[in-house]
């Protein structure tokens, strides 16, 4: 019985650790408009839909583009930001300005998650999908759990093997424990979970099962947010020149210094910034202090770090460079 408990709790734990590592981001329009989501310049779901998950998800910032099915609407980019191990659920909607944009609305534990209804498109996220020689993209999940209870020359052995296979990325975890049943006896037990998606190429033409082949429009290439910059990355996107036009304007239309601060912080901590956008922000603080606070602040949130050492052009005082750079030595 105590090896029982025993395996049963290290293979549970297992299973959470897997699951924090991931995500789970789901998309709908609030009024029934199909579309088609590109995460991270990666096409995900095959024909135009209305609301899609998407699993498998394994970073915490994404740019999301939104290609509406009504060629009437176009296209529209956004920032996502997820919790990895969570669920994570936005809806498309109209503002009161009758702008496309996306609202948080509830995130929750994927193993609290609820079950997916059979009118949701479900997509694994896959940063790099490889085409079949019949022009559709395979995408292959295996996980394999092995139990080995050793009651011959040890009885109060056992060896505890998990092997984990994702898209052709293997893993393995051996653990000896002992325990208290000296009665137990050899035995081994094993259970493979397989799954595999395949959708249809970026290239040809798709059938949506109503009789009518459409033109089927290739995943377009990775997007470049700074071109010619070959440094290292803080984050993964940067925010659109909208959106931070948007953040800008609400900072600068508060009065008391503090209060920018804080509306400052608060959208950075789930954005991404480019260093060129870290000088603009900073600009619009009057005390050196602050400026000196937010530019710490915003330096675990840029893009291109290995330009942040721009960001001094913006201080009066040497003393606020050589903080700001005693700051970021102790960050590497």
């Amino acid at each position: 019985m105590f090896k029982k408990i025993l395996t049963l709790a290290i293979v549970v734990s297992f299973g959470l650790i897997a699951n924090a590592q991931t995500a789970n981001l789901i998309l709908f329009t609030e009024n029934g408009e199909q579309f088609t989501a590109i995460m991270n310049g990666i096409r995900q779901n095959v024909k135009p839909e209305t609301n899609v998950k998407i699993t498998g998800l394994n970073a915490e910032y994404y740019k999301l583009k939104v290609i509406f099915d009504n060629q009437a609407l176009g296209e529209k980019n956004f920032n996502i930001n997820l919790a990895l191990g969570e669920e994570t659920t936005y809806c498309i909607k109209k503002n009161n300005k009758g702008e496309y944009v996306t609202r948080f609305m509830s995130n929750v534990p994927l193993d609290q998650a609820p079950s997916t209804p059979a009118s949701q498109s479900v997509v694994v996220y896959n940063a790099n999908p490889a085409a079949s020689s019949n022009g559709n993209s395979t995408v292959t999940h295996q996980q394999t759990t092995t139990t080995t209870t050793n009651g011959t020359a040890d009885p109060d052995n056992v060896n505890i093997s998990l092997g984990i296979n994702v898209d052709g990325m293997g893993g393995g975890i051996n653990m000896n424990v002992s325990g208290a049943d000296m009665g137990s006896s050899s035995s081994v037990h094993s259970t493979t979970t397989t799954t595999t998606t395949t959708t249809h190429s970026s290239s040809g033409n798709f059938d949506d099962h109503s009789g009518h082949n459409h033109p089927h429009t290739p995943a377009p290439a990775p997007v470049v947010y700074l071109p010619g910059y070959n440094g290292p990355i803080g984050c993964p996107v940067p925010m659109s020149p909208n959106d931070f036009s948007d953040l800008k304007r609400t900072v600068n239309s508060k009065t008391f210094e503090d209060t920018k601060l804080t509306i400052a912080k608060q959208v950075v901590s789930s954005q991404c910034l480019l260093t060129n956008q870290v000088k603009e922000l900073l600009g619009c603080f009057t005390f050196e202090a602050n400026k000196l606070e937010m530019a710490k602040n915003c330096y675990s949130h840029t893009y291109d770090i290995g330009n942040y050492f721009k960001v001094n052009d913006v201080f009066t005082f040497e003393s606020s460079i050589e903080e700001l750079n005693e700051f970021i030595e102790s960050r590497k």
